[in-house]
């Protein structure tokens, strides 16, 4: 070796020159490899942050009526079929009313008969009266015995007490017949309000029994406004309070946000699963019909807003006691350093920065996930070996 150097030390140096050069340029590379520490960052930005309570609703008509039949008997016509629009008053259905007819005409036969009964007693009241007066004459004139006088008084005096049970009776069958013609009425069904038929009960030929409960024969609702009821954890219930925001969207269409206001929390929860839900209430306007019954909602009850604020998510601040916050902001060199921060509401979600943070500064929210960054006995070991 030694030899080799002695006839070529040109080529020697050359060797020794190139040898130092890779050394050199490996010793760096061991530097160089080690990655700086990526972060996951966040930038503060302005908007609109929520606090929500979410639930899921269901729609009803707001306002509806159930219609029943009062009178048995077999459904004989229908008028109107689901979907219908109808007035107040327009006619339903019909149910066969023979029975009810029956019952009026055998009624005002009755009455008719007590009627000419009290004309007959009317007319032997007259007579009576006459009887009565010609007696008293003729008591006055010594012409006449006591019991003649006082067989007229008593038939007098039984002939007014007749009348007076035949008009007693009368009266009480008018107002059986008056019945009797109300339940005929009753066979004829009319619509007791304005809206939309949502549901249909019966067919026609169908037999209805009004003896026990009342039959339904349809529903009729308002559909221009309805009403949203959701089931509300106890967890979240004591949030809500009347009155308060809230909006929706329709599973079908989530899209379309509909805005309203908290009518009530009912009192009386509903356990499922062992799990205690409250019923919360709003009703919304349907204008344009495109809201119909069943239809699901989600629904987000508003408890607290910020409008045009500034914002970061959740996971950027930490607790640093007394009520205080801390983020890391990012500075010129990519290094995170603390910065303590005044906080509004949070979702859940999103933060609302009151102080210390400008719109656009940059924070850490942690490092990204990969391999760790060498430590420097790392460094100076690979730097080791290399030389």
């Amino acid at each position: 070796m030694s030899r080799w150097i002695r006839r070529y030390p040109k080529t020697a140096l050359l060797f020794v020159i190139l040898m130092v050069c890779l050394l050199l340029a490996g010793w760096r590379w061991g530097f160089a490899s080690a990655p700086a520490i990526q972060w996951k960052t966040a930038t503060v930005e302005r908007g609109d942050v929520e606090e929500l309570v979410t639930a899921l609703g269901t729609l009803e008509p707001g306002d509806y009526v159930d219609v029943g039949a009062q009178v048995s008997g077999q459904l004989t016509r229908l008028y109107v079929d689901v979907g219908d629009s109808v007035e107040q008053g327009q006619l339903l259905a019909e149910i066969d009313a023979s029975v009810q007819q029956t019952q009026v005409d055998a009624g005002l036969a009755e009455l008719e008969a007590l009627r000419a009964q009290l004309e007959q007693r009317q007319a032997e009241l007259n007579l009576a009266e006459l009887q009565y007066q010609r007696q008293q004459r003729l008591r006055d004139a010594n012409a006449t015995s006591e019991d003649a006088f006082q067989s007229a008084e008593s038939t007098l005096a039984i002939t007014r007490a007749q009348i007076k049970v035949l008009k007693a009776q009368i009266r009480q069958k008018q107002a059986s017949v008056e019945g009797d013609q109300a339940n005929l009425g009753y066979a004829k069904i009319y619509a007791p309000r304005s809206g939309t038929v949502v549901s249909l009960d019966a067919r026609e030929g169908q037999t209805l029994n009004a003896n026990q409960t009342t039959p339904t024969l349809m529903r009729i609702a308002d559909l221009s406004v309805m009403t949203i009821s959701t089931e509300v954890s106890e967890a979240d219930v004591h949030r809500l309070s009347a009155g308060m925001p809230v909006y929706f969207n329709t599973l079908g269409n989530g899209q379309v946000r509909y805005d309203s206001e908290l009518r009530q929390v009912l009192p009386t929860p509903e356990v499922v699963n062992n799990v205690v839900l409250y019923t919360a209430e709003f009703d919304v306007a349907n204008d344009d019909g495109k809201l119909m019954s069943g239809m699901t909602a989600q629904v987000f009850f508003v408890v607290n807003s910020a409008r045009d604020v500034l914002s970061l998510p959740m996971a950027a601040a930490k607790p640093a006691g007394r009520g205080q916050w801390s983020v890391r902001v990012l500075n010129d060199k990519g290094e995170p350093q603390p910065q303590r921060v005044k906080v509004g509401i949070n979702n859940r979600v999103r933060v609302v920065i009151d102080e210390g943070l400008s719109e656009g500064d940059t924070v850490a929210l942690g490092q990204r996930e990969g391999a760790a960054p060498l430590q420097k006995s790392e460094l100076r070991s690979r730097r080791g070996r290399l030389f």
